[in-house]
């Protein structure tokens, strides 16, 4: 039988919205960590600053959840993107007037936080809807790419933010795109169906229905304990990856290691960013046009986990044209692990348990996330980025054997599928 095609209205739109906001959102948040580091100039304030993001984002998913299995997900992704488009667009005209305020800015980052919390679940949940059956792999190889391509837009942002001399006009980009992306999903055509099929409504409190379908979800996740390695490797996975956030501070506060080269040190790492891009391209169109066999797609994920640990922990004790190789493969990698990953999951919960499932997902992994900022915050006002990055990513490595080899088994029943 002849495959469906991918590039369908729903999802030649959503491609488009989602394209928009993403390069809206790196130009705005490349900028906003440079604004909170050149004002602070503390390490510390700059991972408290990332924690009061991450907070929300671990606890709204698994509070959102159950109330996604119930609306319009639809209708909530246009919903949040509008209200960001007003949020960035006050940030915008408060900073050309010359407002800054730590306090206020760790306010609008946990305001964001929970609108991030909220949108991925609900976007996670309904971007499977929109893929044509047998095309998994390739649409989210595709999204995969529009994540990559966004990136290409951190060195903008830095020349941006140092030419023009704050965050201001690129907080306006970010309305801008949202707004955007916002009309475009106002125009998806696809019905949703998984509220119908969401449990009935009883007598009981709204709380203590909550709580049901909340604990129907951490149920389903206990007895599939291919997605619960899955989970905890992850967990553990972004607990470390929050030492990557020292990469930036690590290039300023090293800046004279950096100074033989034409750029400020700022702009040197945005462009050494872009070799990440770069590589993630290259491995995103491999995905697009060839198809990983079945059986070998867990073996390659494991292969490619292990992979990105080593580059990870090593990468700041190169020189800077081993570093471009480093950013390069390490992008090429990671866009095939997750596009294994994403298709896999995605595809095998049933729709009308994926929001539940994504926010109790999303929930363990950014435990490790805010877990992480707050020790990495802590240790590196005592030792350098570079051991940290080291010994954060040899922990990975133990994640990796503990969750992923010996729970190998079972998550290959979720990986090595046709998709």
């Amino acid at each position: 039988m002849k495959r469906q095609t991918l590039w369908t209205y729903d999802f030649t739109v959503i491609t488009i919205g989602s394209f928009v906001s993403l390069v809206g959102n790196a130009l705005s948040n490349f900028a906003l960590s440079l604004l909170v580091l050149d004002y602070t100039g503390s390490t510390f304030l700059y991972m408290l600053f990332q924690v009061s993001f991450q907070l929300p984002i671990m606890i709204c998913p698994v509070l959102a959840g159950p109330w996604l299995d119930r609306v319009s997900r639809k209708k909530v992704i246009y919903a949040l993107d509008f209200l960001s488009a007003g949020i960035y667009f006050l940030l915008f005209l408060l900073l050309r007037g010359g407002w800054f305020s730590y306090s206020g800015l760790l306010a609008v980052s946990f305001l964001t936080g929970i609108i991030d919390g909220t949108y991925v679940v609900a976007f996670d949940s309904f971007y499977p809807n929109l893929i044509t059956e047998g095309n998994f792999q390739k649409g989210y190889s595709v999204y995969g790419l529009l994540v990559d391509l966004s990136e290409l837009a951190s060195p903008l942002a830095a020349m941006i933010y140092y030419r023009v001399g704050g965050a201001a006009s690129l907080f306006a980009i970010n309305a801008l795109s949202f707004l955007i992306a916002a009309c475009f999903e106002v125009t998806i055509r696809f019905r949703e169906t998984h509220m119908d099929e969401a449990p009935r409504e009883t007598a009981r409190s709204a709380f203590g229905q909550f709580r049901q379908e909340l604990r129907e979800g951490v149920d389903y996740i206990r007895g599939e304990k291919g997605l619960l390695f899955i989970a905890l490797y992850f967990m553990v996975s972004n607990l470390a990856s929050s030492a990557e956030k020292l990469q930036l501070p690590y290039f300023l506060n090293n800046a004279a290691r950096f100074a033989a080269w034409p750029v400020a040190a700022a702009t040197l790492y945005s462009i050494l960013l872009n070799f990440t891009t770069a590589g993630r391209l290259l491995g995103g169109a491999v995905q697009y046009r060839l198809r990983i066999p079945r059986e070998r797609k867990f073996a390659v994920a494991f292969f490619v986990y292990v992979a990105i640990n080593v580059l990870s922990g090593t990468l700041l004790f190169l020189p800077v044209p081993l570093m471009a190789v480093w950013f390069f493969m390490d992008g090429a990698l990671g866009v095939t692990s997750y596009t294994i990953r994403s298709a896999a999951m995605q595809s095998y919960v049933p729709d009308n348990r994926r929001a539940r499932f994504n926010g109790i997902f999303q929930m363990i992994c950014f435990v490790g996330s805010v877990a992480g900022s707050l020790l990495i915050g802590a240790l590196s006002e005592v030792f350098p980025e570079r051991v940290i990055l080291l010994a954060s990513n040899a922990l990975v490595l133990g994640a990796i054997y503990l969750f992923i080899w010996r729970g190998r088994e079972d998550i290959k029943k979720i990986y090595n599928r046709d998709v």
